[in-house]
């Protein structure tokens, strides 16, 4: 079959308006525990932006644009810690820290794992993890600014919080890895 060059810049044009969700599942693996919203998505992953995941290595690069010419800002040194997705291009993503620093990183170094950080802003301030999702429950653990751990689960006011030595509820507020008033399972 023979394409003339109207018909070869027709076919051109179709395949460069395919939309996000015709990407290869692969290449949104890492991502794909993001959590579901009605707001804005990102053109390269079909994904919530701005959504949180966490650094899947214990080093990550983080670049000042998103290609390997760009030269390498800082890099993370510690796996789990989570991370906001505030852009995409291609198959990087523009992330911002706990501490408000924004960088390039490439996605396949996200996880979809949602963690979180205790009361990073809150120096001297420590955190009660609950044996229950209500302030009336025991308290189990008083957690120190900075002290990271896994979200399994948010209901807009309470998430489980969770690690190795420590297992039980944190208020929502008091976390930084969900959003005011985020709801996932």
């Amino acid at each position: 079959m023979r394409i003339g060059l109207g018909g070869a810049l027709a076919l051109a044009a179709a395949l460069l308006v395919l939309p996000p969700a015709a990407a290869p599942a692969r290449a949104q693996d890492a991502e794909a525990g993001a959590a579901d919203s009605k707001g804005p998505v990102g053109r390269a992953s079909g994904l919530p932006v701005p959504r949180f995941l966490s650094l899947k290595a214990d080093k990550v690069n983080v670049r000042s644009g998103p290609t390997r010419d760009h030269a390498v800002a800082w890099v993370f040194t510690r796996a789990g810690l989570p991370v906001e997705v505030t852009a995409e291009f291609e198959t990087w993503r523009r992330i911002r820290d706990s501490d408000g620093a924004e960088g390039w990183v490439y996605h396949s170094m996200l996880s979809g794992r949602r963690t979180a950080l205790v009361n990073p802003w809150a120096k001297n301030e420590s955190t009660a993890l609950y044996a229950a999702p209500e302030k009336d429950a025991a308290v189990r653990a008083r957690l120190e600014p900075g002290v990271l751990g896994k979200v399994d689960h948010c209901d807009g006011k309470w998430c489980r919080f969770f690690d190795s030595g420590f297992d039980g509820f944190v208020e929502q507020e008091k976390l930084w890895g969900v959003y005011p008033g985020e709801k996932f399972d």
